[in-house]
């Protein structure tokens, strides 16, 4: 028998609902990453699992949910899965052949959601990084509309029961919003105290899209973490607010964004830290702390692939 779920539920704008807490495996190795879904699924109480192509371990997370639902402890319906579309096919028809793929390397035949994972198009093509002699990444010049035509036409042949976009800033959805027949259901991006991503957060929901916190805990184990960089899990008020609860900085990080209903999907694969992470719906945050962790922010990216700065759909160039 599976654990019963522990994660509440939001609604998206069209009806469906979504477990507010989920795992990530972003950085998951293989090898890893299926005993971490099938410990999330089975023993943790975990019902979300965000999945993306180009994380490169679809097919073993795949197996992980094979065995979970042969187990006959799940069912396919009771397990809400997200991947996302990569840069590397955004022309319209390959949008499709991107689903396709993940479908295939999950072992499904619909995804729960399935998100534009950037707003920044690359050369299409055999490799997920298409780059120069330089070293530099090859862009396409594929307009996000046509991306987002591909993703309604996957919405409509079955394939994903709800779509969304991840890393896309207002003018980006408010360009999908006036261009499509299918709004989108939810924004995937980084939010954490050090960015709070309040403006877009409240973008987002006037118009009524949900918001998905990834890295929630800061990403501290980024390959391209310097020692300089800051660490939510120092700072002492942080530190303080969890002994008050008798929970880890990690949990009052969680809590954080959860109470601002954001699905919140920490990366592990550590077993502990899995059945850990989720504890968060037996407290709360005051006022006053909440307060105090919103002050942290200082809008400071781990995952803002400043690399890409110059292509003509970069995200982050403006507030929000």
């Amino acid at each position: 028998m599976a654990k019963p779920a522990i994660s509440t539920s939001i609604s998206f704008n069209n009806g469906l609902k979504v477990p507010l807490f989920g795992l990530g495996t972003w950085k998951s190795k293989p090898g890893e990453v299926k005993e971490a879904v099938k410990h999330a699924l089975l023993e943790a109480g975990y019902r979300h699992i965000d999945c993306a192509l180009v994380y490169q371990n679809e097919d073993e997370v795949g197996q992980a949910l094979k065995e979970v639902f042969d187990s006959g402890a799940l069912k396919r319906e009771d397990v809400f899965i997200t991947s996302k579309c990569w840069n590397t096919f955004h022309s319209r028809a390959k949008v499709m052949e991107a689903v396709k793929k993940t479908l295939t390397s999950l072992g499904l035949e619909y995804l729960d959601l399935y998100l534009v994972h950037s707003s920044m198009g690359f050369r299409e093509g055999d490799e997920l990084f298409p780059k120069n002699e330089a070293g530099k990444m090859i862009y396409s010049d594929i307009d996000i509309v046509e991306t987002w035509q591909g993703m309604e036409d996957v919405h409509k042949a079955g394939l994903a029961k709800s779509i969304g976009v991840s890393n896309f800033n207002s003018e980006q959805i408010a360009k999908i919003l006036a261009n499509c027949t299918i709004k989108p259901v939810n924004n995937q991006v980084e939010v954490h105290p050090y960015l709070s991503q309040v403006e877009l957060v409240e973008f987002c929901k006037k118009h009524d899209i949900t918001v998905t916190a990834y890295s929630p805990l800061g990403s501290p184990d980024r390959p391209w973490a310097k020692p300089e960089d800051p660490s939510l899990f120092e700072e002492p008020e942080i530190k303080k607010i969890a002994e008050a609860h008798n929970k880890t900085p990690a949990q009052v990080l969680l809590r954080f964004g959860v109470q601002r209903n954001l699905i919140t999907i920490p990366k592990s694969v550590t077993p502990a830290r899995i059945a850990e992470n989720i504890q968060v719906f037996d407290f709360e945050l005051s006022e006053d702390e909440m307060k105090t962790i919103y002050s942290f922010n200082k809008n400071w990216r781990a995952c803002g692939r400043e690399a890409d700065v110059d292509h003509p759909l970069y995200p982050f160039k403006i507030p929000f």
